[in-house]
Formats: C-alpha cells, structure tokens, sequence
C-alpha cells in the first residue's frame, strides 16, 4: 500500500506518490485541470494502479500559520472528491515553502523557465508527500 501526495492548485494538480516502504515519495505527474469528472477519473486510475491507502493533500497556510485564501477552494475539492473515493483516508499536510523549494530545486538543476512551469507542482506534490512521510517516522 502507499500513500499519494497532491498539490492542489486552480489550473492544475500536482502527484506524488510513495514507495511501498513509505520512505520515499516520487513525482508521478502534473494534471492539467479540466473537469472533475476527468480529474477524477485520473486520481481514481493512479489509486488503483497504485494500490493508494491514504491521500495527503497539501493545505496552504500563511507563513505566520494562518490558512491562505486557497483554504476553501482546497477543502471544497477534497470534500468532492471523498465522494468518489468514500472508503479512502485523506490527511491535510502543511504546504508552506513547498511550491519555493520545488521552484529552488529545479533552477539549482538547470531547467529551463518553460520546464520548470510543467513540473513545479509535481516536485511541491513531492515535498509535501515527502515531509509528510518523514514526520511520520519512514
């Protein structure tokens, strides 16, 4: 069983996903947003592929700890998304500095402005998942 990582944003979600030791967290993809039934229906495909037992989404805050204004929309999704996936566990994750640190990573490696737009929240869906896993003991 592993655990799956989002970085959810209004355009597009970003994936991770754990090993099966539930050490590591990988980049699966970016979904560009179109429809909940299509966005969905991609979560869905990568759980069952996956073998997914619990859904860490990430929950943007404020660096004083406030929640962003993004809050909603995020709770909003995942509460929606609970609907089609009622038997899976869903965990908010601090999200601060994820999307600055994917961004940090990326430029230190090299890649290209165009590049680094399709993978940053991929990379941020890795951070989140990753401390996540790491705070738990992994």
């Amino acid at each position: 069983m592993r655990i799956l990582g989002l970085d959810v944003g209004s355009r597009t979600i970003g994936v991770a996903c754990s090993d099966a030791l539930l050490i590591t967290a990988q980049g699966i993809e970016t979904i560009r947003r179109e429809s909940k039934a299509k966005d969905f229906g991609r979560l869905q495909e990568i759980v069952k592929e996956k073998e997914v037992h619990r859904i860490v989404v990430g929950k943007p805050r404020h660096m004083n700890g406030d929640n962003s204004v993004n809050i909603d929309k995020i709770e909003h999704f995942v509460a929606e998304l609970k609907k089609v996936m009622p038997s899976m566990e869903f965990v908010y994750w601090d999200e601060r500095l994820t999307t600055v640190m994917a961004q940090r990573q990326l430029i230190e490696a090299h890649v290209r402005r165009e590049k680094r737009k399709q993978v940053v929240d991929k990379m941020a869906a890795v951070f989140i998942l990753q401390n996540y896993l790491d705070a738990q003991g992994g």
